[in-house]
This record gives C-alpha cells, sequence and structure tokens, in this order.
C-alpha cells in the first residue's frame, strides 16, 4: 500500500515506511514533505479560504459528509484492515472505532444542521435606537491539525470532518507510525467531492517543519492530540491570533468506596484499564479501593487479566494486541521493575511476552513516588492503592499535574455525589470507567492534560466565528 503526496503542487521529499507494531512487517508507505512542501500546503489553504466567493456551501458540504459517511460504511472491513496492521488494536475494539468514525462524520452533519446566530437586543437605550442586530456563524479559517496513534480513524474523523461541516480548509498530520488510515480517510473525502486543496494530508519526517507548519500565521486554528510536552511547546510559538485545542495524557483516578457492587464494577475497570494495551489518554490507571476491600479489588482485577488474551491484534479472540513501539514495551517493563522493588506487589503479569507484548498486569500499594503512580505508563497496568477514608482518596486522586476524567464506584448517592464534588477531573463517571466516551460529549483535558474542549460539537464550534450585523434605519 502506497500513498503519494497529496499537496497540489508540491515534490514528495522522501517516503515513510510503516511497519506493523505487532510482528515488524512492512504494511505500507507514505510520501512526504519538506519545508517548501509545507509552504505550499499554506498557500493552498490560504487561497481557498480567502477566496470567499468560492466557501463551499452547506448544502455541499452536508453533501460531501453523507456521502463519505457512506463510502466509510462500505468500504469498512478494508479500514479495519489497516487500522490494525498499522496501529495494533483489535479487531473488535477497531470495528467500534470504525462506527464511531462514522457518527463523528454524523455529528458534523447534524452541526450544520443546527448552526445559528443570536439576535441581540437593541432599542434599549437612545443610543441603540433604530437599530436591528443579529449575529451569524463564519469559518475561522485555515486550520492545522496534528494527531496521535493510538484511534487512527476516529481521532482524524474528529479533527477533519469538524472543519469540513464548519467550512475550514484542513491540512492533517497523522502520527508517524499511523498514517496510512487518514490518507485512506482523506482519499475519502476527495473522492465525495472535497476539493483536494481543502483537505491536504502530510507526512513529515522533519520536526522543524512541522513546527514551522503550525506555527504560520496563516494558521487560524491548531488541533493537537498527542503528548503533553509538544503540544504545550507548540502552543507557546503560535502566531499571535492562532487559536488552539490540546488533548494530552491523564492518569484517570477511580476510587471504589466499600459498599461497591465489584461484580459490575471489576469487569469495567478491566476493560477501562487494557484496552488498547492501555494506550488511550484516560483509561484506568489508579484506583483506590477502600482498605476493607482493595485485596479483593487488585484480586479480582488480576483474575479478569489472566483472562485475557494477549497476541495478534488481527485475531477475533484477542483482548490486547501490542505497544505502538518496541520501546514503549521496554519502558513499561522498566516502570513495572521499578515500582516492585520500591515494594509495589505484584498481583498478577509483570512480563513481556515479545518484543511487542506485555502482560496486563495489576500492582497493589505501589509507592506514590514510583513512575506508575506519578506519570501516564501508558501501557497495559492498572495500580491498586488502599484508602481509609473518602478526602485521603480524593487527595491522593488530585495530586498530579494531570486532571482528564475520573470515576467513583458506590451505590450511595451522597458518597457519588461528594467525589463528583470533589474530584479535580472534567468528567466524572459514576459506576463506570473514566475512558467512556460518546463523540457529541465535551472531552477536556485541563491542568497539564489539555487545553479547550474537544467534542465533535464543540471543535466545530471552536472552528468558527461570529460575526455581528447591525442594521440602521429610521423605519426600525
Amino acid at each position: 500500500m502506497h500513498y503519494p503526496i497529496k499537496v497540489p503542487g508540491a515534490v514528495a521529499a522522501g517516503i515513510i515506511e510503516v511497519f506493523s507494531p505487532y510482528d515488524g512487517k512492512p504494511i505500507g508507505t507514505v510520501e512526504c514533505i519538506d519545508a517548501k512542501g509545507a509552504e505550499l500546503a499554506l498557500k493552498n489553504l490560504a487561497a481557498v479560504f480567502h477566496d470567499r466567493n468560492n466557501w463551499l456551501p452547506a448544502h455541499e458540504r452536508i453533501a460531501i459528509l453523507e456521502r463519505a459517511a457512506l463510502t466509510i460504511q462500505a468500504r469498512s472491513e478494508q479500514l479495519i484492515t489497516i487500522a490494525i496492521a498499522e496501529g495494533g488494536k483489535p479487531y473488535s475494539d477497531t470495528k467500534v472505532e470504525l462506527l464511531r468514525a462514522i457518527d463523528s462524520i454524523k455529528i458534523s452533519i447534524d452541526c450544520i444542521r443546527s448552526a445559528r446566530g443570536t439576535e441581540i437586543p437593541m432599542q434599549l437605550n437612545p443610543a441603540s435606537m433604530n437599530r436591528l442586530a443579529f449575529t451569524h456563524r463564519e469559518p475561522i479559517g485555515p486550520v492545522v491539525a496534528v494527531s496521535a496513534f493510538n484511534h487512527p480513524l476516529n481521532l482524524i474523523a474528529h479533527q477533519v470532518a469538524p472543519a469540513i461541516a464548519a467550512g475550514c480548509p484542513v491540512v492533517i498530520k497523522p502520527a508517524r507510525e499511523t498514517p496510512l488510515s487518514a490518507f485512506a480517510l482523506v482519499d475519502i473525502f476527495h473522492q465525495s467531492g472535497l476539493p483536494v486543496a481543502w483537505c491536504q494530508p502530510v507526512m513529515i519526517e522533519d520536526n522543524n517543519v512541522t513546527e514551522q507548519l503550525v506555527t504560520d500565521k496563516r494558521v487560524a486554528f491548531f488541533s493537537f492530540i498527542g503528548s503533553a510536552e509538544i503540544g504545550w511547546m507548540l502552543r507557546s510559538k503560535l502566531a499571535p491570533g492562532t487559536r488552539c485545542a490540546l488533548e494530552h495524557g491523564g492518569i484517570a483516578p477511580v476510587i471504589i468506596a466499600e459498599d461497591a457492587d465489584l461484580d459490575k464494577i471489576l469487569p469495567l475497570m478491566a476493560k477501562g484499564g487494557f484496552y488498547h494495551a492501555g494506550q488511550v489518554c484516560v483509561s484506568v490507571k489508579r484506583i483506590y479501593a477502600h482498605r476493607s476491600i482493595a485485596r479483593k479489588v487488585a484480586t479480582g482485577l488480576g483474575a479478569l487479566a489472566g483472562h485475557m488474551t494477549v497476541g495478534n491484534p488481527a485475531g477475533v479472540g484477542t483482548d490486547i494486541g501490542p505497544l505502538i513501539r518496541h520501546e514503549e514495551v521496554d519502558r513499561v517493563e522498566s516502570w513495572v521493575n521499578e515500582a516492585i522493588a520500591e515494594n509495589a506487589e505484584l498481583i498478577t503479569g509483570g512480563k513481556r511476552l515479545s518484543s511487542s507484548l506485555y502482560q496486563p498486569t495489576v500492582l497493589l500499594n505501589p509507592s506514590v513516588q514510583s513512575k506508575v503512580s506519578q506519570q501516564e505508563i501508558f501501557g497495559p497496568v492498572i495500580c491498586v492503592y488502599e484508602y481509609d477514608n473518602i478526602d485521603e482518596a480524593i487527595e491522593q486522586a488530585n495530586s498530579l499535574p494531570y486532571a482528564f476524567q475520573a470515576a467513583i464506584a458506590t451505590q450511595n448517592i451522597d458518597t457519588a455525589l461528594y467525589a463528583f464534588k470533589h474530584l479535580a477531573a472534567s468528567t466524572v463517571t459514576i459506576n463506570d470507567h473514566t475512558a467512556f466516551r460518546v463523540d457529541w460529549m465535551p472531552f477536556a483535558g485541563l491542568r497539564e492534560s489539555g487545553y479547550g474542549t474537544g467534542g465533535i460539537p464543540y471543535t466545530f464550534r471552536d472552528m468558527q466565528v461570529e460575526k455581528m450585523a447591525i442594521f440602521h434605519s429610521p423605519s426600525l
């Protein structure tokens, strides 16, 4: 599978090879751009946006998105195969992701249909007499989006579909490890009637070129999904006036009270922690369980982990696939071994199965100073900590510079509401895992976990500006 350069007028500056994270086999190639290609991509964005007479009207944007959704559905197995091969997420979960990508496009269509301005009251004082004012929404301008590897279909849909819906031309740079899904999706948007210059997927090997693309003064909005280190650095270099949204990682905390229904909650915690080998920004990572049940929670999770199938992500029965890079397995192994050396109790797992696979692992009472307690492990590891009172658990849950989604498991409404009030998080789920998400809800990292709010309607709104018209007439 090979994708040529997609920037009109640009010349390829090299080829990126894509390999399976599971077995290392080559699965495709993508041509990449250099500084000259990035400049052409920016010129293309600016040109189509500044030609206001040829902006895509709402009915055309709706038709393009409708055709794209139907085509993605028709090619679902092909797209699932590509995403599994390059990303390593098991088949059943990748199928869910593809359905979410289709839904993300449909939600974007709904955003177009429901977008509206408002009337601004006038004639409320002598100065505003004989006036009528209202607003409507226009596209903010050229968008540059940088995406992550862990959801190669739906993340692209989350960044590209709202841009199309809002009327913004967009350049999308997928992750180095998973560009094939992005290029395949953009091809579908083009085949569905979107002019090529309105959506240009690019691959870049030189980080300086990526920075050139993102920080150019012609960029009106920057969308980033990836590591905090890179996201905050790029935000600090944005041109004056460029707006942005950043989605980084977290170390999602869960509090399990002594009255929680463990039979119901533990399978959810196992899914939320081990889904996609823990490579999700809101994966269950820290569970604070009441001392009376903490060991039962840890051993119960260990038993569930022991029944999970780890292996080839293309296998229909596989629960956990590979980590995205072999060095990530090395890192996860190192962090777990360090935690055990610092007196964490290994309940289950704790071993690599191959250069790409790591066992689902449960640790009981790691030191709060261990890396597994302080940083996002982004691997299939869940840590369980004992607590004596809920305020102690909340204090520990809130102690890190990350805040995203959190959870509380309890049968007591007062306990649930208390945790909802006091947990530092943008979302608190009750009797569910932290990785729950639907694509029309707000999804926001706080503190170092991000900036702005994701979710299709929120991204759509961010990619527009509100413009006001004021009519002055003696007839009013």
